[in-house]
């Protein structure tokens, strides 16, 4: 298996669907908080949860989509948390895709590293634990949001920005592959 073409095959539907969204809207995302962003990618991730508890979706979406928001909405929050509060809230649409771009090869640039030291163990994992570690990373994004950003021992929010991302793009690898929940 060769997982970088995986990944960078499921990263370029991610891509894809937010430069056309940023083609259609503008960057209306930006009157988002990170805190809202953050909300957002939980929103998703308990959707998620909940279909693969219940066994069934009610809305004619599947978690695959679901998952492609939860990576979107993280670089999003990347380039939220990266902007100065005085930034323009309308960026052009090479400058959101600029942007996005550096929080895409960030995040991509942290899996090859951490998948060489972890020897690609998430290909052993439910795509429901990849889903419960995304709900464990907003949970402590959300915790550090509510301490101003301050930590003692953490890294802070983007690094758990990049992880939930890359969990979300190993589901989609898993999910494309035929894995069970």
């Amino acid at each position: 298996m060769d997982t970088l073409a995986q990944y960078d095959a499921c990263l370029a539907t991610c891509e894809d669907l937010f430069k056309r969204k940023t083609q259609d809207y503008g960057t209306a995302w930006r009157i988002l908080r990170p805190s809202s962003l953050t909300d957002q990618i939980f929103i998703k991730a308990n959707r998620i949860r909940t279909i693969q508890q219940v066994g069934e979706s009610k809305v004619d979406e599947g978690v695959e989509s679901e998952f492609i928001g939860i990576v979107n909405y993280c670089f999003m929050a990347m380039v939220q948390c990266r902007l100065p509060e005085d930034a323009p809230m309308e960026l052009s649409v090479s400058e959101a895709n600029r942007l996005y771009d550096e929080a895409k090869d960030e995040t991509r640039a942290l899996m090859q590293k951490k998948n060489h030291d972890y020897g690609e163990a998430w290909r052993d994992m439910r795509i429901s634990s990849l889903t419960d570690l995304i709900l464990m990373k907003v949970l402590r994004v959300k915790q550090i949001e509510n301490n101003d950003g301050i930590t003692v021992a953490s890294e802070g929010v983007e690094a758990n920005y990049m992880d939930m991302a890359n969990y979300a793009l190993f589901a989609l690898i898993l999910s494309s592959e035929g894995a069970s929940e």
